[in-house]
């Protein structure tokens, strides 16, 4: 079936949205988008008629890794089962900040974010707001069902988010001390669960 204009197979899509990860986590979200193309083995026009601007791309960049951190939250039996999804949730928050691709993408758009503010915006919304929007929302379905008690569930999500990352985000932003070994996370995971569980039960 023939593509839609514009439109670009998954593989080169992946690539693209691969090589924007680690060249701007290479040189910041100033680096050329030829550099990208280039890295992704396409043209630059090509990103650009998929994408739009630098910063639609970071969008989508972030987009793809929220939509991992998430996925347990939309997992068929998550409603019915609250603190496993909220410990799957965790992981991946953790796992996310904790990868050294991760963490340096993320501070170098913390450095370009005065020169490059819109890009910078971009990545912020489509990342850390939209995955407490979505917890949110889970956290809200949850009320509505009797399982959970948050009568501020935007308040709640953010709650939670900071329990999980504590000082672990700042460490990684700043290169120091990324030492959580997979039973580490697997601990802080499950207790940030079940002590939200306990705080906001029904």
């Amino acid at each position: 079936m023939a593509r839609a204009p514009g439109q670009i197979d998954v593989s080169k899509n992946e690539a693209i949205l691969d090589a924007a990860v680690e060249v701007l986590a290479e040189r910041g979200v100033t680096a050329p988008m030829e550099d990208i193309a280039r890295r992704a083995c396409v043209s630059k026009q090509t990103i650009y008629n998929h994408y739009g601007s630098k910063a639609d791309l970071m969008r989508a960049v972030t987009a793809r890794r929220v939509h991992e951190i998430t996925a347990s939250l939309e997992a068929p039996d998550a409603a019915e089962h609250p603190a496993e999804a909220l410990a799957d949730f965790a992981r991946g928050m953790l796992g996310s900040i904790l990868t050294p691709r991760s963490a340096a993408f993320m501070r170098m758009a913390m450095l370009g974010a005065l020169e490059m503010p819109e890009v910078a915006a971009a990545i912020y919304e489509a990342g850390p707001r939209s995955t407490r929007r979505r917890l949110a929302e889970f956290l809200a379905l949850e009320t509505g069902a009797g399982r959970l008690a948050c009568p501020d569930a935007q308040e709640a999500a953010e709650f939670f988010a900071g329990m999980v990352l504590g000082s672990y985000q700042t460490a990684a932003l700043l290169g120091v001390e990324r030492n959580l070994d997979a039973p580490a996370i697997e601990r802080i995971a499950t207790e940030a669960a079940a002590r939200f569980m306990r705080a906001y039960a029904p």
